[in-house]
């Protein structure tokens, strides 16, 4: 073999190093935090995508007057929703707190731009309990929300709601608590399950997305609808990436192809070369 095809080879043997590496760079690894959690058994999301719920199912809000999820889903919005129970000793706060950070770091307004459904799933908690959190939440965000809404239990439709989206909880007897996972839905403006985010942290992008995913439904030109098209959601990852990955995959691929061609067209012309070399020794004997 001749200097320069070793030279290619090595070429090629480091060509294929970088396409595994980008064939094997999927986003799995740093995306577990954003991905379902081991769950007591019977607890856990069963992602129902595209079905809708009902928009007429009653729940109490923070005033303690009842009211239908119908009033919600009229202005053309996206819904983030999220189940929780405001005596939890734990993961309901940190979902809670999670999230809030989340929404001061995006530049849509719960109230202006979307629409924040907090609803108890413990039937025992009241409507004063609901606005007691709220009061927390809206201060702990610093800035008026009015779109950001609490809400306790009605005639049990907040298992009914869980049920419609998936969102699979037990109450632990033994403890006194539920058990429940840690995501949050979002809803198109009809009331269609658009996304999930499970975590008790949400990236920022990702919130941002997953709105304007969901807020198709009503077009409208905007920078997230520019990003949409960079970016898609990986469900192994459990969060947005960046689209032109694919595109990448698919240049390393092409290289390695190019690569190998090259090389079988040298190895040809080498044989050729050889074939020719005898011959002309054959001729001048």
């Amino acid at each position: 073999m001749t200097l320069p095809r070793k030279r290619l080879w090595r070429l090629l043997l480091s060509s294929l190093a970088v396409a595994v590496s980008v064939f094997g760079a999927t986003p799995v690894a740093r995306a577990q935090a954003n991905t379902p959690l081991a769950m007591h058994e019977g607890v856990g999301v069963d992602e129902k995508a595209g079905e809708t719920i009902d928009l007429d199912l009653t729940f109490i809000n923070e005033t303690g007057r009842k009211v239908p999820l119908r009033g919600y889903f009229s202005e053309g919005k996206p819904v983030l929703l999220n189940l929780v129970y405001y005596r939890c000793p734990m993961l309901c706060n940190l979902v809670l707190n999670g999230q809030t950070e989340t929404m001061r770091k995006i530049p849509w307004e719960p109230g202006a731009d979307y629409t924040v459904l907090t609803i108890s799933i413990d039937p025992t908690e009241t409507s004063q309990l609901a606005r007691e959190k709220r009061a927390v939440y809206l201060s702990n965000y610093g800035k008026p929300a009015p779109g950001w809404h609490f809400f306790s239990d009605d005639n049990g439709n907040a298992k009914k709601l869980a049920e419609q989206i998936g969102f699979k909880y037990k109450y632990d007897q033994r403890i006194q608590q539920y058990s429940h996972p840690s995501v949050i839905t979002i809803l198109t403006p009809h009331g269609k399950v658009s996304r999930y985010l499970y975590g008790i942290q949400y990236k920022p992008l990702d919130l941002r997305l997953a709105l304007a995913e969901a807020k198709q439904e009503h077009f409208s030109f905007s920078a997230e609808q520019l990003l949409l098209l960079c970016y898609h959601y990986d469900p192994a990852a459990g969060s947005y990436v960046v689209f032109a990955m694919t595109f990448m995959r698919a240049g390393g691929l092409l290289i390695v192809i190019l690569i190998a061609c090259l090389l079988f067209r040298l190895h040809r012309q080498e044989k050729a070369k050889g074939k020719l070399s005898n011959q002309e020794l054959v001729t001048t004997r």
